[in-house]
């Protein structure tokens, strides 16, 4: 029943792999689109971007008629009351003081003080109803923030593409280091094959007399060597794929095979263009953005020493009574008014002349920033063009080598096949035949990234 049951799980398991891995057979440019779709930082900043577009609506909503209400309802168990004073008594001698009039001990010459009483001019049943209407014609802030909403845009925009160009150059670089490695195991696998075809050639020559052992010897340690080296790269490239699942956001159970082929053709098209902009960089138009957006902020700053203006207006309705507010009896009260508010800064410390300054000053660090990247810019171009030339020379010179060691190889061989050389010479033509080669994928492999590189210096990584 346990074998049952550990046999359902392994299925169940098995079953669950293989729906969830997808396959992926990806040209350059298809492994940079689904870089786009899927890694979380291009993701993050597109979040960016709506968050941005969603503050430049509530910027908006800040100039837009602003309606509030409000209700409320009371029932006093005790009504308040005041002291109020009773002026009958204060009233009547103050006239007869006036008049002369004279009591019974003579004419009146004092005033009673008025006594206080205690008095409520409130009822137990107290609703209040109304809605506020409020119009802002005029705020410094929230009309530069306005002139902002498509500089914000641009900004965060700006970002996402900065952040697509540091995806786009790793995916770059990594699919073309594995197209390289695979094209170097496929020339391992070929060396494999003639070493062992001349151990098996040598071994039959020894059992024959025609050869001595350390003949065999030899062989048989180069194709170990070779046997160990194509074992660690065949590592190397799954562990690269496993790099490249990463930079493309997948998962690294999927499988990616690479459609696209790397010649050297293809490495020397569309090389040393000129026509450059530096607002082919986005870091440049990042920094422009950056530099917009702190101007508006000098402005706004400035601005305010103008009034703020707003329109209001309000309608009320109050509900007195002694009894429920459904009673008959209950007196209802209206009252609205409509306003203009002016609110004006008089004197805040020179606390806005001290801001204005601030952002001025960071509008400058932004531009020294901007030159300094212009610079560095430059000096990366120069770099990045330079290292690309020597590296084409390199790559031409490399593979003129490996044509020169493989006709060496196959004229050694030849001659071996013929009974005019020995296996030791085919052995020797076959080394020089691998470091030839091995000097070509690295020349391969540094003009590749060395293009990648340059086009990326350009802004014109496609």
């Amino acid at each position: 029943m346990k074998k049952v049951i550990s046999i359902t799980l392994v299925l169940m398991l098995a079953m669950h792999f293989s729906y969830a891995q997808q396959r992926h057979e990806l040209t350059v440019r298809e492994a940079v689109d689904l870089a786009f779709k899927n890694v979380i930082e291009i993701k993050n900043a597109e979040i960016d971007y709506k968050m941005q577009e969603a503050i430049n609506n509530e910027i908006v909503g800040r100039a837009l008629p602003q309606i509030s209400g409000n209700i409320g309802a009371n029932h006093y168990l005790k009504l308040p009351d005041i002291l109020f004073p009773d002026a009958t008594d204060f009233r009547i001698y103050s006239i007869l003081k006036d008049e002369g009039v004279s009591g019974s001990t003579g004419p009146i010459t004092s005033v009673p003080t008025p006594q206080l009483r205690q008095v409520s001019f409130q009822q137990p049943w107290n609703l209040t109803t109304g809605a506020t209407l409020t119009q802002l014609l005029f705020q410094p802030d929230v009309f530069v923030g306005l002139q902002a909403r498509k500089a914000a845009l641009d900004l965060s925009a700006s970002m996402i593409e900065q952040t697509k160009e540091r995806v786009k150059d790793s995916a770059y670089k990594r699919y073309y280091a594995i197209l390289i490695a695979e094209k170097q195991l496929h020339f391992m696998n070929e060396s494999v094959v003639r070493l062992e075809r001349l151990y098996r050639d040598n071994t039959i020559m020894f059992e024959n007399g025609f050869a001595e052992r350390l003949d065999i010897d030899r062989v048989q340690v180069q194709l170990n060597n070779l046997t160990t080296s194509r074992s660690v790269l065949q590592n190397s490239i799954t562990l690269a794929y496993a790099g490249l699942k990463f930079a493309l956001g997948l998962p690294q159970q999927d499988i990616v095979v690479l459609k696209e082929d790397l010649t050297t053709e293809a490495i020397k098209e569309d090389i040393l263009e000129d026509g450059f902009v530096y607002e082919n960089r986005p870091e440049i138009r990042t920094l422009t953005y950056s530099k917009e957006l702190q101007e508006l902020d000098v402005k706004r700053y400035k601005l305010g020493a103008l009034p703020t203006v707003a329109f209001t207006g309000n309608y009320t309705i109050n509900g007195l009574g002694q009894k429920f507010f459904t009673n008959s009896n209950t007196v209802w009260i209206n009252s609205s008014f409509v306003g203009l508010n002016i609110g004006i800064p008089i004197f805040d410390g020179n606390q806005r002349r001290q801001k204005v300054q601030q952002a001025r000053y960071t509008v400058q660090k932004i531009e020294n920033t901007i030159d300094n990247v212009k610079q560095a810019i430059d000096l990366e171009q120069v770099v990045t063009r330079e290292s690309f030339r020597n590296a084409l020379l390199n790559l031409d010179a490399q593979e003129r080598n490996s044509e020169l060691a493989e006709r060496v190889y196959n004229t050694t061989k030849r001659k071996f096949e013929e009974g005019l050389g020995s296996s030791f010479e085919v052995l020797q033509a076959e080394n020089d035949y691998q470091t030839a080669q091995a000097n070509y994928f690295t020349a391969l492999y540094n003009a590749t990234i060395a293009k990648v590189s340059y086009q990326y210096s350009l802004g014109r990584l496609q």
